[in-house]
C-alpha cells in the first residue's frame, strides 16, 4: 500500500507548480473584477467630461476671437482688470465654460457611481448650474458692454463743452450694469415682483438725478423751442440779451450765438425768459 502512496505525493507535487501558475495570474484580474460596474462607468465619464470641457472651453475662446470680441472691447475696464492679471475677456469665458462643463462632470460621476450625497440634489443641481453658468455670462457681457457704451459716450460728447454733459455716458453705463444684474438675478429666480421694484427705484432715481443736474438745460431748451418757434429774433438782428448786446450768427435749442467787435456771447436761452431781450433798431 504505500508505493501508490508515494505516486499520489509524486503527482501531487507535479500539479501544485501549475496551480501556482494559474493563481499567480489571477490578482490582477481579481482586483479589476471587484471594482464595482458603476465606478467604471463614472471614471469613463470622469474623463469624457474633462476632454469636453477642454474642447468646449478652447472652442469658446477662439470662436470669440474670431468674432472681433477682444477688438470690440478693447480698452473697457474689465478687459484692462483682466489683462493685468495676465488674461484676458474671451479666456475668462473660455474659463467660465470648462468649470461650468466640469461641474456637471463630477455631479454625474457622483451620481453614476452610486454616491448617497449625489442624490440628494443631484436634480436641484441641474436646474440650479446652468441658470448659474447663464447668469455669470450676462453680469460679464452687461459690464464689458457698459464700459464700451461708456467709452462711445464719452467719444461722441468730446466736441460738447456743456459741463452737465458727461454725467451722460456714466449713466449710460451703470443703466446696462443695472440692466445686466437684474437680468441674471431673474435667471437665478428672484422675484420678478422685486425685480420690478427694484427696476422702479432705479428709473424714478435716473428721472431727480436728470431733473436736479439738467434743469438750467432743461429751461434753455423750453426756451428754444420757444424762440424757433416764435423767432422773436433771427440772424442777422442786433439784440441786447442778458446784458450781451450784439448781432445774432446762430440760434439753437440751448443757446443763441451773439457777435460783437470780434468778441462773440454765447447766451444760454433761458436767459431770454429770465433777463428778456431787447432787439435793437437802428
Amino acid at each position: 500500500m504505500t508505493p501508490p502512496l508515494r505516486v499520489q505525493a509524486a503527482e501531487s507535487v507535479a500539479v501544485d507548480p501549475i496551480g501556482m501558475l494559474q493563481i499567480g495570474g489571477d490578482p490582477l484580474r481579481d482586483v479589476l473584477g471587484a471594482i464595482p460596474r458603476p465606478i467604471w462607468v463614472a471614471l469613463v465619464v470622469g474623463l469624457v467630461g474633462l476632454v469636453v470641457a477642454l474642447v468646449l472651453g478652447t472652442l469658446t475662446t477662439r470662436l470669440l476671437v474670431r468674432l472681433g470680441v477682444p477688438d470690440a472691447i478693447e480698452g473697457t475696464a474689465f478687459e484692462r482688470t483682466a489683462r493685468d492679471f495676465d488674461t484676458s475677456t474671451v479666456e475668462v469665458l473660455g474659463s467660465l465654460v470648462r468649470v461650468f462643463v466640469l461641474a456637471i462632470t463630477v455631479l454625474l460621476v457622483f451620481s453614476v457611481a452610486n454616491v448617497s450625497v449625489a442624490f440628494s440634489f443631484w436634480t436641484r443641481a441641474v436646474q440650479f448650474l446652468p441658470q448659474l453658468f447663464l447668469a455669470l455670462v450676462i453680469l460679464i457681457v452687461g459690464v464689458v458692454v457698459g464700459d464700451k457704451v461708456d467709452l462711445l459716450i464719452n467719444e461722441r460728447l468730446t466736441g460738447v463743452k456743456v459741463p452737465q454733459i458727461g454725467v451722460f455716458p456714466r449713466i449710460a453705463k451703470f443703466t446696462v450694469f443695472f440692466v445686466a444684474v437684474l437680468v441674471a438675478l431673474s435667471q437665478l429666480g428672484v422675484a420678478t415682483l422685486a425685480l420690478v421694484v427694484l427696476l422702479g427705484a432705479y428709473l424714478f432715481a435716473l428721472v431727480l438725478l436728470f431733473t436736479f443736474a439738467f434743469s438750467d438745460m432743461l429751461k434753455s431748451g423750453a426756451a428754444g423751442s420757444y424762440l424757433l418757434l416764435d423767432q422773436p429774433y433771427v440772424i442777422g438782428d442786433e439784440v441786447e440779451i442778458g446784458g450781451k448786446r450784439g448781432v445774432v450768427q446762430e440760434v439753437n435749442l440751448f443757446v443763441t450765438h451773439i457777435e460783437n467787435d470780434g468778441e462773440e456771447f454765447i447766451v444760454p436761452n433761458r436767459a431770454v425768459f429770465e433777463d428778456g431781450v431787447v432787439r435793437i433798431r437802428d
